[in-house]
């Protein structure tokens, strides 16, 4: 198969993806490799339908590549995730509310362009955990513990220039410091639990554990509504159960066993067979939850790694129109 990866200028020295373009070339696969932000792209040649099999995006918010990865689908290239799916989670703003709308458990979300406007929620809402809407790698996020603690507008001026852009805050969920990090490979779910970046001092091991049936099902049910194939869900289990605090598009998969021969394989599976987008049935949501109730718990030792041919067991997608398929090498 022919592959575009797309990677940008903050992942360019990242294990994922360059170590998944390294294992898809051993595999006698072509992979083309762009560099948005850092070098000249002829898009009127580089983007043609049938030119690829797909085209794969490690983006970072606000990023050149994801207009150019759009750029591919609107000549019926299949992008990696589904650039729609892309668009919904990028935005922390946008996706808060997708999610609260379909009944996931994302907190109250308040949106503002200057930190100093959020004096206005309720003190009784307090602590309230800021972060930029399109921010990344947990930068900028802060722990507001009163309204007389928001910063001022001289103060919103960080290590990366001044502020600006879309602000959001959600009220603090009282949690143990631990993070939840869930992946899902193209429907197979590792969890991972690590230090909350909001409580630095708390020790925790990086480390994979056992995945429960609630928590699954929860990070199926993001794939379905934001259709997304490869992607992360930050989760706190606080008070009330789990609490989705952040969804991220092609993550880094630490800890998951394979990680490089399985994201691998999923980009495979997922380039000729089509992603999910936002078409995926009711049907196929039904058959997930189900496999999903049938193996609630990760392995707790990595399986050898897999040969070529290996392919990430997939669920049946909505066919795709001819002309988004490229030609098989």
């Amino acid at each position: 198969m022919r592959l575009c990866f797309l990677v940008e200028e903050q992942y360019r020295h990242d294990g994922m993806p360059l170590e998944v373009i390294h294992q898809l070339r051993a595999w006698d696969h072509q992979v083309d490799v762009l560099w948005p932000g850092r070098s000249l792209i002829r898009i009127s040649e580089a983007i043609q339908a049938g030119s690829h099999d797909a085209w794969v995006l490690k983006t970072v918010s606000g990023g050149p590549g994801l207009t150019l990865l759009e750029a591919a689908a609107s000549v019926g290239l299949t992008t990696v995730n589904d650039v729609r799916a892309i668009r919904g989670v990028r935005d922390k703003a946008l996706a808060a509310v997708i999610a609260r709308s379909k009944g996931l458990p994302v907190p109250v979300t308040y949106a503002a362009a200057r930190p100093e406007e959020f004096a206005e929620i309720p003190e009784a809402e307090f602590p309230l955990v800021v972060k930029p809407a399109d921010g990344s790698s947990g930068r900028a996020v802060r722990l507001v513990a009163t309204p007389d603690r928001l910063p001022a507008p001289v103060e919103a001026v960080g290590p990366d220039g001044p502020a600006g852009g879309l602000l959001i805050a959600q009220p603090y969920v009282p949690n143990s410091g631990t993070d939840l990090k869930v992946y899902s490979v193209a429907g197979e779910l590792y969890a991972t639990e690590r230090c909350s970046p909001l409580h630095p001092a708390h020790a925790v091991r990086e480390r994979q554990i056992p995945l429960t049936p609630e928590v699954a099902r929860i990070t199926a049910e993001i794939g379905d509504v934001f259709g997304l194939d490869l992607y992360g869900v930050d989760i706190l289990l606080g008070p009330d159960g789990p609490v989705i605090v952040d969804i991220n598009d092609f993550p880094s998969f630490r800890q998951v066993p394979d990680a490089v021969a399985r994201v691998s394989a999923a980009v495979l599976d997922l380039a000729r067979h089509g992603t999910r987008g936002r078409e995926a049935s009711v049907g196929e949501a039904s058959v997930r939850e189900v496999s999903l109730r049938e193996a609630s718990s990760v392995r707790e030792a990595a399986p050898a790694a897999p040969a070529p041919p290996f392919t990430v067991p997939s669920l049946p997608r909505p066919a795709r129109p001819a002309a988004s398929i490229g030609g098989g090498r």
